[in-house]
């Protein structure tokens, strides 16, 4: 008799596994669903971070090309006139801002996936080829 394993793949009967769907097996299955959304949500605010980072430079750039005028400074959905030194000044501060983020959502990243391999660890050694764990 073959089974149909999550991932759409049949599995033979050698890679079937008959083990009983405990409580604990469940609460871990969905804190492992739990950390994967997280991961994704994660990861993306990250890309979004770096772009914006991306942005920070290319300003800070023009500024530095610049002639000392006043420049065109956007705050929130606002543009207001400000000296190249204090665009400058904000650009550099906003880099660390959001450097700081970025760091922050990385180092989670690394703990949700150490989380997760603790967790395929359980699960794989209980069901073996019978759960699919991978996004």
């Amino acid at each position: 008799m073959t089974s149909v394993s999550s991932g759409g793949g049949l599995l033979r009967k050698e890679e079937e596994s008959e083990a009983e769907v405990r409580r604990e097996d469940q609460d871990n299955i969905n804190k492992f669903a739990r950390l994967n959304a997280r991961l994704h949500e994660v990861r993306s605010e990250i890309s979004i971070l770096k772009s914006q980072l991306e942005g920070i430079d290319d300003a800070s750039t023009e500024l530095m090309m610049g002639s000392g005028d006043k420049v065109m400074l956007m705050m929130g959905e606002v543009f207001f006139e400000a000296s190249e030194e204090d665009a400058t000044e904000h650009c550099e501060e906003e880099v660390e801002k959001q450097q700081a983020m970025v760091d922050k959502l990385v180092e989670e990243e690394a703990d949700i996936l150490d989380a997760q391999a603790a967790l395929k660890k359980v699960l794989y050694g209980r069901f073996g080829k019978s759960i699919q764990l991978e996004a």
